[in-house]
């Protein structure tokens, strides 16, 4: 049995040397009534039988790999590179903390350097942090940025109604206990371009999402200008794979470009560990949050890189930090650029025309089937890897039924965020789909929606 690693003996010592009796003495002063109870354990188990218990605890999850999945809503399953992992598990990144010390950082440095890079492009902006946990708090973070560069004068932060919704939750709670509103105008129907509308002089930001959380692809012709008119600004959140086809929000005139990383080679593993893109205009520098690195030269002319920007209060007085955001998802910008520089431009190209492509066949045979409506608020609005399905019956009791009976992973029930869609689910199709594992769903689904 693995035991503690202080013998009886040791923790005598140690409690005679403090003073008390006994380890219960040290919470005395802790009421009775609200000290945490006791718990009713199990009889303890050999690290053998430990095992074979969380193995089995284990098998009950229904893994993405155990057979074909169109679920995404935020989280997807692509192909990821074995170089991605083999850079990962190296010694030198696998273990890196915070780059305080830069001469004993420069490896990882020069990794979110190059990730950096690489945003900026993808993106079509001028600077990109070190990254934040994930696209929720990305695009929290750039709310904020809006404020702060409004300097007080502005506190509406205009949100489109087709933003994921957990990203609007994580926004309310962001502005919770500020002088900020939230204003989300608009049925999940509304076009990006009508929302321009909405903005007025007491608005510090627009947020839009393209591809929305339906799937649909959003039209940004023309909204910065709208926007900018009114003394506002324009965040985009994006779909990074959507960026290898597209044209970027950056190109598009968009102030702030947001994103959840973990299409980049992360894999969705239940729903975490994830990665928040963040990139902006120069302009908006000094209200950047995280960690912004540089490339610099010693004294000897020699490359090498540094922690540029890091305005949170860990570096700089409290009352100047532009957040209170402590960290960042290295190992996740790590597979990200590992993934980015391993497909290159065309290989990225190709893994978003797969997605779309295979996303509009699995559309046009679902549409096929009686019963069954592809987008039926907007059927003929562009979409990228994702769309919406309307069926005969609760889309929750269809994926039981795929699951139990075709061993399929259904899309998302939109019910769960959308009252009144409990009949609509959100279909995702990646490159990782087989026209086999397409057609294997229209035809479960040809059967139960019968």
């Amino acid at each position: 049995m693995t035991r503690a690693p202080h013998s009886d003996r040791e923790r005598q010592e140690m409690l005679a040397a403090i003073g008390v009796a006994r380890l219960e003495d040290l919470f005395a002063d802790i009421p009775e009534e609200v000290r945490f109870p006791a718990l009713d354990l199990p009889p303890a188990l050999s690290e053998m039988e430990l095992a074979a218990e969380l193995r089995r605890l284990a098998a009950r999850n229904d893994s993405l790999e155990d057979g074909p999945s169109f679920l995404g809503a935020g989280s997807y399953r692509h192909f990821i590179p074995a170089t991605v992992d083999d850079v990962l598990q190296r010694g030198e990144f696998y273990t890196a903390y915070t780059p305080y010390q830069p001469e004993l950082s420069q490896g990882m440095l020069q990794a979110m350097f190059e990730y950096q890079s690489m945003i900026c492009r993808l993106t079509g902006m001028e600077v990109s942090n070190a990254s934040h946990y994930d696209g929720a708090t990305s695009l929290a973070e750039a709310v904020l940025l809006a404020l702060n560069a409004a300097k007080g004068d502005r506190s509406r932060i205009v949100l489109s109604p087709s933003v994921h919704p957990h990203y609007r939750e994580v926004v309310a709670t962001y502005l919770r206990g500020l002088d900020a509103e939230q204003v989300v105008p608009g049925d999940r129907s509304v076009a990006a371009r009508d929302l321009a509308a909405h903005v007025d002089g007491d608005t510090a930001a627009l947020v839009i999402q393209t591809p929305n959380f339906f799937g649909r692809l959003e039209d940004l012709d023309g909204l910065a200008e709208a926007v900018h008119a009114k003394g506002a600004l324009l965040i985009v959140l994006a779909d990074p794979i959507s960026l290898g086809l597209f044209r970027p929000p950056g190109a598009l005139g968009a102030d702030v470009v947001v994103a959840d990383g973990q299409p980049l080679g992360i894999s969705p593993s239940f729903g975490g560990p994830s990665l928040g893109i963040f990139a902006t205009r120069r302009a908006h520098v000094r209200q950047l949050a995280g960690r912004l690195v540089g490339q610099t030269a010693d004294a000897e002319g020699r490359r090498g890189y540094v922690l540029t920007l890091a305005t949170r209060e860990q570096h700089i007085r409290r009352a100047r930090a532009t957040s209170n955001i402590c960290t960042n998802s290295a190992l996740g910008a790590l597979a990200a650029a590992t993934y980015l520089a391993t497909l290159g431009r065309q290989g990225l190209r190709r893994v978003a025309e797969l997605c779309h492509h295979k996303a509009h066949y699995a559309a046009a045979r679902l549409g096929e089937i009686p019963g069954l409506s592809v987008s039926p608020d907007a059927p003929d609005a562009p979409f990228f890897k994702e769309f919406v399905l309307e069926l005969p019956h609760p889309a929750a009791e269809v994926n039981a039924r795929l699951r139990t009976e075709h061993g399929i992973t259904g899309g998302y029930d939109l019910g769960r965020a959308c009252p009144g869609w409990e009949n609509r689910m959100l279909i995702a199709v990646t490159e990782t789909n087989s026209r086999a594992e397409i057609d294997a769903l229209v035809s479960a689904l040809r059967r139960l929606t019968a």
